[in-house]
């Protein structure tokens, strides 16, 4: 939030900031809310409302943000509202009320946005901006807000559930960490929601859930409507209202959600956002591997979109060698407040870890130590007396991430299978800070690397490129996690064989190009693969995934019909689009920047209503938008969205209802060794790794966008 006066310029976001995974929030940690400059002569915005409705659904999550602004002041304000880009997150939909009705944003190229912001704010008219700050935060820009007077604003975002092992799980993103101090010296934040505060999920899916949790929100209310549809909710109602108000918000929620399991509990107190609202889900056990299949395509179009889901079986055999397990921790100032939670999830680890494992402890911030001096036996006094030491570092300076990293994976003994458990906010600042030199380190080293991302504001395409060269696997932890949970997911991977070398063909759609994306050359225990795709020819197509386990080849494959008409779920196309969006961005942190690159990106995310690093989404009068030559598409795409919203929600859930491969099971064990010693058995369907699950990175995206395809070409021959 800044002042009116003109020659006040709104500062930058600055540089990376990083988030804790901590269950105390930390003293310097900040939260998504409203920024006015320090300092600043006025008092500063509120926030009289905030609402959020989340639907998930199979395959997909759209969020749903309502917020009130209100300006105390007797002088006309700027809003700026800041919050972390959640993870995978596709923002299609912005609406500003003007004169009482909301106005939809619409795409353009970033300096454009910013400067059709600025001249309309010059002439005094109503504006509003979405900016992404790269992957740290979305800044939403409002002006004005009058004196004495409130503004609505409405923004959505669409992402993909994830799911693995069976567990669901959802984040709405409060907390944005508080490292950069640059930010904290120039702006004073505005966290708290002064009268309204309401978190509602529906939860749709085709799989029977068993159980919802939400771990650090105990007074949240569940609801179980049938076997796969559950609804959650928190409100909050500040402490000035009165009981009558209270009783009154009491009766409509009633109402709203028809019948009620508990008493929703208000807690008659200001909500302030400064933690994460996380979600779990668990699916009934015992579902089998299978494939689901969603598709969009209109009456009449020669393209049609569509969205695959991969649930293998349980193929990936348990490891029963040891294993050498190196723990690289970060200990820098940016870990204050998160290093507690950090060494409880460190215990829980290495508590379970076999009698013939060994384990190393790297730390590091402006430099890196063995703090074990080298590997040591996983016998529990030995691990209780490591754990003692530990309990008594305090983080403190910079962070050498390339130090602690190369510290850990020196001096690997090559006999014996190793893993590398990385446990950062991602915030290099301090010696090698150049990303392809972390990825040089890790192409020299046969390690897998197994990174615990703590933060929503973490550097996430760092760490997730790294993890990637390794063939290794990402989890994100936020400060509302369950964190022994996560910690039994990942042993599990770890503890698992996985499958290499993974390849996917489709035949039969004219789909022309089938690009592998950087993320998806290794597939763990637990985990799916969803694939995304263009086709131009409705009917019988044919999937096959190969990989290699143990060494051994393996090759599942299924067919299914891909339709002529289908109408359920316009929001594949944008889905569709960030995924290719995320793939070229991928290969420019890669690569190294590239203007056909950056203008593919432009192209796509402006044609599907995307805001990216290079476009944001711009409110202005509709009168303004015709004089500035903007057409209305982004308005068209969100009124074809939210009318198949509605009629969705109408629709009963059915089991299993978007599968496709139940007549040819994909994952029957179909290897040719396996075929050749077996052909007198009959065919039996795995089971789920797992007891269920949904879609998870790493993410395969098969699109067949022509200028994206010339691209890469490009960048191949260079």
């Amino acid at each position: 939030m800044k002042h009116s006066n003109p020659n006040l310029k709104r500062s930058s976001l600055f540089s990376a900031i990083a988030l804790g995974s901590a269950l105390l929030l930390s003293p310097y940690s900040n939260a998504a809310g409203l920024l006015k400059p320090s300092n600043a002569g006025y008092e500063e915005l509120k926030i009289k409302e905030h609402h959020v409705d989340v639907v998930i659904e199979d395959m997909y999550a759209t969020t749903t943000v309502e917020q009130v602004f209100h300006n105390p002041n007797a002088n006309d304000l700027e809003a700026i509202y800041s919050f972390p880009v959640p993870d995978k997150a596709a923002v299609g939909e912005f609406s500003y009320w003007i004169d009482g009705q909301p106005v939809t944003g619409e795409v353009v190229e970033k300096q454009r946005a910013r400067q059709i912001y600025e001249q309309e704010k010059q002439k005094g008219n109503e504006t509003a901006i979405v900016e992404k700050d790269q992957y740290k935060t979305f800044d939403i820009s409002v002006f004005p807000v009058k004196a004495n007077q409130e503004v609505k604003i409405k923004l959505v975002y669409l992402q993909n559930t994830q799911t693995d092992t069976g567990i669901g799980r959802y984040v709405y993103p409060l907390e944005d960490g508080g490292v950069d101090e640059q930010k904290l010296s120039f702006w004073d934040r505005n966290e708290t929601v002064d009268e309204k505060f309401s978190f509602d999920v529906k939860l749709r899916t085709s799989y029977p859930v068993d159980g919802l949790r939400m771990p650090k929100h105990p007074n949240a209310s569940f609801q179980q409507l049938n076997a796969y549809e559950w609804q959650a909710s928190l409100i909050n109602s500040a402490n000035h209202l009165t009981q009558q108000q209270l009783d009154l918000e009491q009766a409509e929620l009633s109402v709203q959600y028809e019948t009620q399991i508990s008493e929703t509990p208000i807690n008659s107190s200001v909500t302030t956002l400064d933690k994460d609202i996380l979600l779990y889900w668990r699916h009934a056990e015992n579902l089998p591997a299978s494939v689901d299949m969603l598709a969009y395509k209109e009456v009449n179009s020669s393209k049609g979109t569509y969205k695959l889901t991969l649930t293998p079986g349980n193929d990936l055999p348990v490891m029963t060698q040891g294993r050498d397990w190196v723990f690289v921790l970060d200990i820098s100032g940016s870990m204050h407040g998160k290093f507690s939670s950090l060494i409880e999830g460190i215990r829980s680890g290495l508590t379970q870890l076999n009698p013939n494992d060994r384990f190393k402890i790297v730390l590091f911030n402006n430099q890196a130590q063995s703090f074990t001096q080298g590997y040591l036996p996983a016998d529990q006094q030995t691990i209780k007396d490591t754990l003692q030491r530990l309990d008594q570092v305090q983080p403190s300076s910079g962070t050498n991430l390339y130090a602690g990293l190369k510290t850990g994976i020196n001096q690997l003994d090559s006999d014996r299978s190793t893993a590398v458990v990385l446990v950062t906010d991602g915030v290099a600042n301090v010696g090698t800070t150049e990303k392809s030199k972390f990825l040089d380190l890790l192409e020299q080293h046969d390690a897998r690397l197994f990174t615990f991302i703590m933060g929503n504001s973490a550097n996430r395409p760092l760490l997730e490129e790294m993890t990637r060269v390794s063939n290794g696997f990402a989890l994100q932890i936020s400060n509302s996690d369950d964190i022994s949970g996560q910690l039994q997911i990942a042993k599990g991977k770890m503890a698992h064989a996985s499958m290499r070398d993974i390849q996917i063909e489709i035949d039969g759609v004219r789909s022309k190009e089938l690009v592998k994306p950087r993320l998806a050359n290794t597939l763990y225990h637990g985990q799916q693969l969803t694939l995304f795709g263009h086709y131009y020819k409705p009917g019988k197509t044919e999937v096959k995934l190969t990989g290699t386990i143990n060494g051994e080849k393996k090759t599942y494959k299924t067919s299914f019909n891909l339709p002529d008409v289908a109408t359920d779920n316009p929001e594949l196309e944008r889905l569709w689009a960030y995924a290719a969006i995320e793939e070229l961005q991928a290969e420019m942190d890669y690569l190294g920047s590239d203007k056909d690159a950056e203008q593919a990106i432009v192209d796509t995310a402006v044609e599907y209503g995307l805001v990216t690093d290079y476009t944001s989404m711009i409110v202005v009068r509709d009168e303004v938008f015709k004089a500035i030559n903007i057409e209305r598409s982004n308005l068209k795409r969100v009124e074809k969205e939210q009318t198949a919203r509605e009629n969705r929600a109408q629709q009963t859930i059915t089991a299993q209802q978007n599968r496709v491969d139940t007549q040819q099971p994909m994952f029957v064990d179909q290897s040719q060794d396996q075929a050749n010693q077996s052909q007198t058995r009959p065919s039996v369907s795995s089971t789920r790794s797992g007891s269920g699950g949904g879609a998870v990175s790493p993410w395969l995206v098969i699109f067949v966008a022509v200028v994206i395809k010339l691209v890469q070409m490009r960048r191949f021959k260079r």
